[in-house]
């Protein structure tokens, strides 16, 4: 539970190379990132730099990967009915 606190109350957690580790899981730009969450670019670019991740970043980016994979399979799934 103490890393639940921390990670999700307190933020800041998350380091410049796990966000880059996710957006190129997500296969996005910090560019494509911005416009997804309506954020400017300059916003996103200083995250890890001038300031900390907000919080929700990590597990936003996570369930981006996740629901892309969903996607993916049920893409498959349709295909092959």
């Amino acid at each position: 539970m103490v890393l639940f606190h921390h990670k999700f109350i307190t933020g800041g957690v998350m380091d410049k190379e796990k966000f880059n580790s996710l957006l190129s899981k997500a296969n996005l730009s910090k560019k494509d990132l911005a416009n997804q969450i309506g954020m400017s670019y300059g916003a996103v670019n200083n995250w890890g730099s001038n300031s900390e991740f907000p919080r929700w970043v990590e597990s936003w980016l996570e369930n981006y990967i996740s629901k892309k994979k969903y996607d993916h399979i049920k893409n498959i799934i349709k295909d092959e009915l």
